[in-house]
């Protein structure tokens, strides 16, 4: 009987203490959490309509094609990573360059062209990437990845020059001009990666870093200048 006297006393005193009133706050702490007082809710891309959500990352898209002809923003393409510009080119590049060479029985469909530029340029584009990682690149894999595919931007440039040009009576100026235009989009893709990838790589071992994108983009340049 004292032991319940004493309990409800101990809480007739805390009542007291709060001044008479067991009130409280019920808001929950997970709806205010990011969110400050009178500030609105954080944007989403789901509430934005399809065209706004396009139109955002075509010009995305358009910016980095930019960085890559005037590469001298060394990080733009390495904050927000994306593969549509690479899966762009390389498309390109494979239905210009399908049926390049007829086949023996002249039944050429396109198909082994079309699926030999798909092979190079993204197992080749990921044998770079790990060549990079394996000599202690900073970088991640899809990081360079889309590097690589954008910097072939030149290469598929000087690929619709080479194609305007086989339209002309061929000759051997012309092809010496195919040659020249090939080797300026080689040297502007290869000189473009390096600008991105190169601070990304050991002091010491750069060199090693650069040689495999050389032959990446060499192999591309060779496509080129060989399509007749």
């Amino acid at each position: 009987m004292y032991v319940v006297v004493d309990v409800f006393l101990e809480w007739r005193l805390m009542y007291d203490d709060f001044g008479g009133s067991v009130e409280g706050d019920m808001t929950v702490p997970n709806q205010q959490r990011g969110q400050k007082q009178g500030s609105e809710p954080e944007f989403n891309t789901l509430d934005e309509p399809i065209r706004d959500t396009v139109l955002r990352d075509l010009r995305a898209v358009g910016v980095k094609f930019f960085h890559v002809l005037y590469p001298k923003e060394k990080k733009s393409l390495l904050k927000e990573w994306d593969l549509w510009g690479p899966l762009v080119l390389c498309t390109f590049m494979a239905m210009i360059l399908q049926g390049s060479t007829d086949t023996a029985d002249n039944s050429n469909d396109g198909g082994p062209e079309f699926a030999e530029v798909f092979v190079i340029v993204w197992i080749g584009s990921m044998i770079v990437t790990l060549n990079s990682k394996l000599l202690g690149g900073n970088i991640s894999f899809f990081q360079s990845v889309c590097v690589l595919g954008y910097c072939l931007l030149p290469t598929t440039i000087a690929l619709i020059v080479c194609r305007a040009i086989l339209l002309m009576e061929q000759s051997l100026f012309l092809f010496i001009v195919r040659f020249v235009v090939t080797m300026v989009g080689f040297a502007w893709a290869t000189f473009a990666s390096m600008v991105f990838l190169g601070d990304s790589q050991p002091a010491g071992r750069k060199a090693l870093a650069v040689y495999p994108m050389f032959l990446f983009y060499f192999v591309i340049s060779w496509l080129v200048i060989s399509h007749s």
